[in-house]
C-alpha cells in the first residue's frame, strides 16, 4: 500500500515572515483578500499587523470576524455569504485552528457549492476541487491548521464537533512568524503547546505511522519538551521553538491520524466549549497509560525525546513510565489541571464516551476500544 503525503506548497517561517504575504498575493496574480480572524484578535492589534502589510503593498481585502473559540455551522454560512458579497478571490486565516478551520471550511465551500450544507463535509468529503487559496497566519504554537488538511466545525444543534479530513483545504501558503504568538497570553500558550504535543505523541503512535512521519513526531516532541516552559514564560527562544514545533508535528499527523485522546478531547469542546488543548493535555497522561501496551518500544523514543536520561538502562516498563511522566509534569509545569472533575459533569459521561467512540480521530488510536472503556477512561479522569 502506498503511503500519501500532503503538505503546503509553500511555507515561511522565522521572525518578520508576514512581510512575504504581500509578495505572494501579488505573484499568484490574486486581486482581493478575504481576512478571517476572530474578534479577540481584532480587538488586541493581532491582526492588525497583517492587514498593516496588506494596505502597505495596496491589496485590497474585506475582514470577516464572524467566528467563535469553536466554529460552528453558523460561523461558515455566514463566512460563505461574506466571502461570496467581497468579491475576493484567496483567503488570508489570521488565528488559531478556530479562524482557519473556519477558513477552510468556507474555500471548500466556496469551490464546491454541492457540500453547501456543512454537515456533508464531516469525515472524509468527495470534495472534487481545492478550496479557495488560503494564505495561513497562525497565532498560536499548537494546532498547526496551517499545515494540516483536517478541520473541525461544531454541530451546536447536536452538541458535537464535526472532524472534516480532505487533501483540498490545505492552505497553499503557511506564514509561521513567532511574532504573531508573542501576545498569547500564558493559559492560551500553555495549552495550545500542549495540544502540540499532544498532536506529536498521538500520531508517533497511531497506526497509521510510518517511517517519514515518525521522522517528524519524534523531532516535534524534542522541540516541544525543550521549548514550551520556556514560551509560556514569553522568552523569545521559547516562542520561536513551538513555532516551529507545533508546525513540524502538524507536517506529520496531518497524513497518519491521532487516537482516542482527540476523539474524548472534542465532546468537550462541543459539549462545554473545553477549550481544546486543554481537554487534550489533561487527557493525555490518562490515554497513554492505556495505550501503553500497545506501543512497542515508541515510548522509549518518547522518553528520551522528552529530555528523560538513562533511558537505555531502564525495562521497558520503566520507559514507558518515564515517558508518561514526563508529560505529566511538564503539563503541571505549565500550569494544566490535573483532571476533568470541574468540567464533565457525570451525567454526561455516556454520551461522551458514545461521542468520542464515534469520533473520526478513533480509528487512529493503537489499541483497540470501546464506548465502555471510553467511559472508564472519563470516569478516571474525573
Amino acid at each position: 500500500m502506498a503511503n500519501r503525503f500532503v503538505l503546503n506548497e509553500t511555507s515561511y517561517h522565522g521572525k518578520g515572515a508576514i512581510g512575504a504575504i504581500a509578495d505572494e498575493i501579488k505573484a499568484r496574480g490574486f486581486k482581493k483578500a478575504f481576512v478571517c480572524s476572530d474578534p479577540d484578535l481584532i480587538k488586541f492589534g493581532v491582526t492588525k499587523k497583517v492587514t498593516d502589510v496588506l494596505d502597505a503593498a495596496k491589496i485590497a481585502y474585506d475582514v470577516f470576524s464572524d467566528i467563535k473559540p469553536n466554529p460552528t455551522i453558523e460561523n461558515v454560512q455566514n463566512g460563505v455569504a461574506a466571502f461570496k458579497a467581497s468579491g475576493a478571490d484567496c483567503i488570508v486565516a489570521i488565528g488559531g485552528g478556530s479562524s482557519i478551520d473556519t477558513a477552510k471550511a468556507i474555500g471548500i465551500i466556496i469551490e464546491n457549492p454541492e457540500f453547501a450544507d456543512v454537515r456533508s463535509l464531516e469525515g472524509v468529503a468527495p470534495t472534487k476541487n481545492k478550496c479557495t487559496p488560503i494564505i495561513a497566519v497562525p497565532t498560536t504554537a499548537g494546532t498547526a491548521a496551517e499545515v494540516t488538511i483536517n478541520y473541525v466545525i461544531t454541530d451546536a444543534e447536536n452538541n458535537r464537533k464535526m472532524v472534516c479530513v480532505d487533501v483540498h483545504d490545505i492552505p497553499v501558503v503557511a506564514v509561521v512568524d513567532p511574532d504573531m504568538m508573542s501576545t498569547m497570553p500564558k493559559g492560551l500558550t500553555a495549552a495550545t503547546g500542549m495540544d502540540a504535543l499532544t498532536h506529536a505523541i498521538e500520531g508517533y503512535i497511531t497506526g497509521g505511522a510510518w517511517e517519514l512521519s515518525d521522522m517528524f513526531h519524534i523531532k516535534a516532541i524534542e522541540i516541544i519538551a525543550k521549548n514550551l516552559r520556556g514560551a509560556v514564560n514569553n522568552t523569545a527562544e521559547g516562542r520561536e521553538g513551538m513555532a516551529l514545533g507545533q508546525y513540524i508535528a502538524g507536517m506529520g499527523f496531518s497524513n497518519v491520524g491521532l487516537g482516542i485522546v482527540h476523539s474524548m478531547a472534542h465532546p468537550l469542546g462541543a459539549l462545554y466549549d473545553t477549550p481544546h488543548g486543554v481537554a487534550n493535555a489533561i487527557i493525555l497522561p490518562t490515554v497513554m497509560e492505556y495505550n501503553a501496551p500497545a506501543t512497542g518500544e515508541k515510548y522509549r523514543d518518547i522518553a528520551v525525546a522528552m529530555g528523560v536520561r538513562g533511558v537505555s538502562e531502564m525495562t521497558l516498563d520503566e520507559a514507558r513510565s518515564a515517558a508518561i511522566n514526563a508529560v505529566k509534569q511538564l503539563s503541571l509545569d505549565v500550569g494544566i489541571p490535573a483532571d476533568l472533575k470541574d468540567i464533565v459533569r457525570a451525567e454526561d459521561v455516556d454520551f461522551l464516551a458514545e461521542s468520542a467512540y464515534a469520533d473520526a480521530c478513533r480509528p487512529g488510536n493503537p489499541r483497540a476500544t470501546s464506548v465502555a472503556e471510553i467511559k472508564e477512561l472519563y470516569l478516571k479522569l474525573m
